[in-house]
């Protein structure tokens, strides 16, 4: 379906792809891995036409169509929510838009003369439409957006009004109804729920379209995707089966690639005394001379590029008291709805309370009121003794100073520490070498979010209140951030959507019912999965 023949690609002297070689069959789910900067987009737009390989062919069936999600989404407006999500139906899509028109223009009085015309037309696009299988459409695409978390009412609202998050949505939304031959996906879950991120893998499971997409859910990967391309020095190795079996692989092929060097590092290392001993030699000058062109022609094994995550030392919080917060009837409207009616919730020292709930339910709303950034309309939040909070959302990168670069910041922030040990907490969040002097201004959303999480993290509070602390974050970074948190000896009040996140640091589940009432319950995440059943409210396994 898409076969890379030797492809190479180079932007000034940095190595892209080295004469790579890989294919894609038709139906395969493919996931492609690799650092930041390996060649995954790059590999995208080439299989786009967007860009060409310095040499080799990127070759894929003529008559393929080609669905590519990306993280840049244009401008949207104009249009219904239900609209822009079918703009991606190809000849469907085109005469739905020009039915609407011709309804529009069927109701103007001002063409009133161009009647018999427009009529005419309307029965041709109607029969065509009818005849493509238009009227199902419209009832994919409602089924469609509201897997991607869509409310009806938001359907058939204006798609202009929509925050970048929600359009990231209907941008996705609009390449699974186009119903490709070939779907490219870059990070599809990263404005997801995990209601959505669940509705999702089923669905892409289901397509018969080959897949080929890159991801920092672990979990979303491993029930996706069969097979798995990295991006290493400029090659794509693949291997077969899911983002677990490809780790486990790879830390192998790791292993064996280093006992060889080590093998024929010694074997050179024998060979080259021998040359050095007899080089002057007469007897055995032809020895010699066939030692060494025996070594020109012996290829040489490379030691494996090493990608070690820095890892980080958190320092221990100071204690708290035995109750961190305590929300006792609480009740918050937002116009007619009810989010909140008589909520009581105790949360103790130590305890990780991991809070569910759909779109809507009232998560954000809840650990903004504990953090004190929004009032109840009824009832109290009352925070214990000795607390020092620390509150992450995406409204925590308003304190970082866009005129300072990240290692000015960290070094204004922290006066007392040094240089060295500010440098390894940029490394830990995937700051490293020149990032480190990047001004914030530059930053990119998701490295201004793992900025904030790293200033608050380095001098840590006793209650982390986090609101998706995982958006932006790669695997590697999320898994070290996870890793840190289990020995976290603080409280914490979290909202996620990543599965490995709330499996590794859930000790207690607040499920939101949506209207106004929750569940509390008194196990871990993985716990309150094997009693309930689901692994989100409302999605049954």
């Amino acid at each position: 379906m898409i076969t890379f023949a030797n492809v190479s690609k180079q932007y000034g002297k940095q190595l892209i792809f080295v004469e790579a070689s890989f294919q894609v069959n038709p139906g395969e789910k493919v996931g492609l891995v690799g650092p930041n900067g390996a060649g995954k987009t790059t590999l995208f737009r080439m299989i786009m036409g967007e860009e060409s390989p310095d040499d080799g062919e990127v070759t894929l069936p003529r008559k393929a169509t080609i669905g590519y999600f990306r993280q840049d989404v244009e401008e949207m407006r104009g249009r219904s929510v239900l609209d822009e999500a079918i703009a991606g139906s190809g000849r469907v899509g085109d005469l739905h838009h020009e039915l609407e028109e011709l309804q529009n223009a069927l109701g103007d009085p001002e063409r009133a003369g161009e009647m018999d015309r427009i009529l005419e037309r309307f029965g041709e696009v109607q029969e065509e439409y009818e005849h493509l299988g238009g009227y199902t459409l419209e009832a994919q695409a409602r089924e469609v957006l509201a897997g991607l978390g869509f409310a009806p009412e938001q359907v058939d609202g204006d798609v202009g009004a929509l925050s970048g998050g929600w359009k990231m949505r209907v941008a996705l939304a609009r390449v699974l109804l186009g119903r490709p031959d070939v779907l490219l996906m870059d990070e599809p879950t990263n404005h997801l729920d995990i209601e959505s991120i669940i509705w999702l893998e089923q669905f892409l499971k289901s397509l018969p379209a080959a897949l080929l997409m890159t991801s920092h859910d672990r979990e979303f990967m491993n029930r996706v995707v069969s097979r798995v391309a990295e991006i290493d020095a400029g090659e794509v190795i693949t291997y077969s089966g899911n983002y677990d079996f490809y780790e486990r692989e790879r830390a192998i092929r790791e292993t064996n690639q280093q006992a060889a060097f080590a093998r024929q590092q010694a074997m050179l290392a024998k060979e080259q005394r021998f040359i050095e001993r007899f080089r002057t030699h007469a007897a055995k000058a032809a020895q010699v001379q066939s030692r060494i062109k025996a070594l020109d022609k012996i290829e040489k094994i490379e030691l494996p590029k090493r990608r070690q995550v820095v890892k980080f030392e958190f320092r221990d919080p100071s204690r708290s008291g035995d109750q961190v917060a305590v929300v006792e009837g609480v009740a918050k409207r937002y116009g007619a709805r009810r989010i909140y009616n008589g909520l009581n919730l105790t949360i103790r020292r130590g305890e990780r309370w991991a809070v569910m709930g759909r779109n809507g339910a009232g998560k954000t709303t809840l650990l903004k009121m504990v953090a004190g950034v929004l009032e109840p309309d009824a009832g109290q939040v009352t925070l214990g003794a000795s607390l020092k909070m620390g509150y992450f959302a995406q409204q925590s990168l308003d304190v970082l100073d866009p005129d300072l670069t990240v290692i000015d910041q960290l070094q204004r922030d922290f006066p007392q520490d040094g240089l060295g040990s500010l440098r390894t907490l940029a490394g830990a969040f995937q700051f490293s070498g020149e990032d480190v002097d990047k001004k914030i201004r530059a930053l990119s959303g998701g490295e201004k979010s793992r900025l904030a999480m790293a200033r608050m993290l380095y001098d840590p509070p006793n209650f982390l209140v986090l609101d998706e602390p995982t958006n932006h974050l790669d695997l590697a970074t999320k898994e070290m951030l996870v890793d840190a948190l289990r020995g976290f000896e603080g409280t914490m009040l979290f909202v996620s959507h990543d599965r490995t996140f709330l499996r590794g640091l859930g000790s207690r589940v607040l499920e939101l019912d949506g209207d106004g009432g929750a569940l509390a319950y008194p196990g871990s995440y993985e716990e309150y999965v094997t009693a309930l059943g689901h692994e989100a409210p409302g999605i049954h396994s």
